[in-house]
């Protein structure tokens, strides 16, 4: 199909009915820290600290900004434990789940570009 001839109306909207909801995944998940927040939690339970350690470089108080982030939109539950000391805990809720599918797939892309770009550089 040639660029300059027009589109039927209905493949506008076949588009940004993809287009929309890929934005709007990209722009919640994207940055450097909501993934690894969910990936690491996507191997358990953690307080804390273990996420800090878990997900290399970020700050405290950006760990705590985006675990907020992520508990408002769902997809983090965070847990106070009573007890002495407080026990605070992070978990994926079954929404955050739903996004296993899709860092698998990343992951495996990821994987086959990092060899395809690896393999042209050699």
């Amino acid at each position: 199909m040639s660029l300059t001839k027009r589109r039927p109306q209905e493949d506008h909207k076949n588009c940004m009915g993809m287009l929309l909801p890929v934005r709007d995944a990209l722009d919640f998940l994207s940055g450097k820290w909501k993934l690894p927040i969910i990936i690491s939690l996507s191997f358990g339970n953690k307080r804390f600290k273990e996420l800090s350690a878990d997900v290399q470089g970020i700050t405290d108080k950006m760990l705590s900004k985006e675990l907020r982030d992520l508990e408002q939109n769902q997809l983090v539950k965070r847990t106070v434990y009573d007890s002495v000391p407080v026990r605070v805990e992070y978990s994926l809720t079954d929404y955050g789940s739903s996004l296993d599918k899709v860092i698998v797939e990343l992951r495996e892309w990821g994987v086959q570009h990092r060899r395809r770009i690896m393999k042209k550089q050699s």
